[in-house]
């Protein structure tokens, strides 16, 4: 089975947007040690797997104040979850 992964530039801003509604700053945290570029590298990789890009944008646009926990399914969600501290 050959993985089809989705745009590299729609999921590195999908994945930032996700943070940033969560109030979690990616460049702080990889500043700051709290995530490893490899770790961040896997984000976005990971978000290019996933069948969601509708429910995600979705949740963006309605998102006009914090959230605590990212879209419903995301795989990102334990990472998030994490640098929430």
């Amino acid at each position: 089975m050959i993985l089809s992964l989705g745009d590299p530039s729609l999921h590195f801003f999908l994945t930032r947007s996700v943070a940033r509604v969560m109030r979690i700053s990616l460049g702080d945290a990889l500043r700051k040690g709290e995530l490893a570029p490899e770790t961040y590298s896997s984000m976005v990789t990971r978000c290019r797997t996933c069948r969601q890009v509708s429910r995600c944008q979705n949740w963006l646009a309605q998102s006009h104040t914090r959230r605590d926990t990212p879209p419903q399914g995301c795989p990102n969600a334990l990472e998030f979850s994490a640098l929430m501290h």
